[in-house]
């Protein structure tokens, strides 16, 4: 019963926010799970758990592989490291205090460490070997995205619209970038990529921007999204997407907004095409895969724009992001449903329930196997035979 009511609370808080937009005729209806005839059902190697999970909350804490361990967190704060091949646990660590961890960005795993932020404004640096808390230091908002570490320091964007970066051993700040926040946003930050000396990220007030890493100076802002309406939520335009870096170019998509290729030497716009969404994308470096606000799944040409393929059959079932595994596009439902999709055509080549609490992150791919984590902490490892 316990269940059931969390999850009627994320289905009407997630279809409130996308109905603000709609008129009262409008109705929002989750479509039915697809029929399909599935051409391989993958396997379980090794079963675990994380805590509760992340259970029906926001925290986006994908697992990690790295260090030949498997690294998982719930947001309560239980931080473990697996080994991949038997799922035993190498070491855990409960970060909860006299408070809840409220752990929800991360994992990453770079320098021996592994980083993980939370909703409490912290940014935590756990030895990946033994698990003891390296350092903790304070960040002013939340930590909705996963940190990046790059030339000896770990970035964060909070949901206060700052990028700050410290010192990946010792946790001193080392810079900070801060942006303007509108009065209204989605729930969500994107995470920072970098390449090349320069760290890039998108927004809350629709733009996407660029900084040496070095200095944490400011080198471009580009628009990809602008406020249109006459409501606050007819005018959100968050950039939650984390950008993704292909050859000269780099890519982001907006809610409200566009998919735009930018240039990564000017800054400016090769194309844009007219996609909203707010989740994470991916590529195969031809294609860009992208799940839009009405949960359609996407594949674009990432030269030229062009669509390649679209398929609407998800349409509203809260899809986790896409992720890439061997041949396949992967994405997992509100409902415990994970998709296999051909990454040419489109078409579903197979699907299998876990548990009914669902998905909140794609699956990890582990040495030709993968990981799978739902949100009430379930975690297997399953293979395609």
């Amino acid at each position: 019963m316990r269940k059931a009511v969390k999850k009627a609370l994320a289905y009407g808080l997630t279809f409130s926010l996308l109905a603000g937009c709609a008129s009262e005729e409008d109705t929002i209806v989750m479509a039915p799970v697809p029929v399909v005839e599935s051409q391989f059902t993958p396997k379980a190697e090794w079963s675990s758990t994380i805590g509760d999970g992340v259970e029906y909350y926001f925290s986006k804490l994908k697992p990690a592989y790295g260090y030949d361990k498997v690294y998982l967190a719930s947001r309560n704060g239980l931080v473990k490291a697996l080994n991949p091949e038997t799922g035993k646990s190498v070491w855990s660590i409960d970060l909860e205090t006299d408070v809840s961890a409220r752990l929800s960005g991360g994992i990453t795993l770079s320098y021996g460490k592994a980083f993980i932020g939370s909703e409490n404004g912290e940014l935590i640096a756990l030895d990946a070997e033994t698990g003891e808390v390296s350092w903790r230091s304070r960040v002013d908002g939340e930590i909705l995205s996963s940190p990046l570490a790059d030339e000896g320091m770990v970035m964060v964007h909070s949901s206060r619209g700052v990028l700050m970066a410290f010192d990946a051993d010792s946790g001193e700040e080392r810079w900070q970038i801060s942006s303007e926040v509108p009065n209204l946003t989605l729930r969500g930050d994107s995470t920072p990529v970098s390449t090349s000396g320069g760290v890039f990220w998108g927004m809350a007030n629709g733009r996407l921007a660029a900084a040496l890493i070095s200095k944490g100076q400011l080198l471009w802002q580009q628009p990809v999204g602008t406020p249109k309406g006459a409501t606050e939520i007819d005018r959100l335009v968050d950039v939650d997407a984390s950008p993704v870096v292909l050859g000269s170019r780099l890519f982001t998509l907006g809610y409200n907004g566009q998919l735009i290729a930018v240039e990564l030497r000017t800054g400016q716009p090769a194309w844009k095409r007219n996609y909203s969404s707010a989740t994470d994308f991916t590529t195969d470096s031809s294609r860009l895969f992208l799940v839009t606000d009405k949960d359609h799944l996407v594949a674009v040409d990432a030269r030229s724009g062009t669509e390649v393929w679209k398929n609407t059959s998800l349409e509203h079932r809260l899809l986790s992001a896409p992720t890439i595994i061997g041949n396949y596009l992967v994405t997992g439902d509100s409902e415990g449903y994970l998709y296999w999709i051909d990454r040419s055509t489109g078409a579903f080549v197979a699907q299998q329930q876990f548990d009914e609490s669902g998905f909140a992150v794609s699956p990890i791919e582990v040495d030709g196997s993968f990981v799978v984590v739902t949100r009430d902490g379930l975690v297997k490892k399953m293979k395609i035979q």
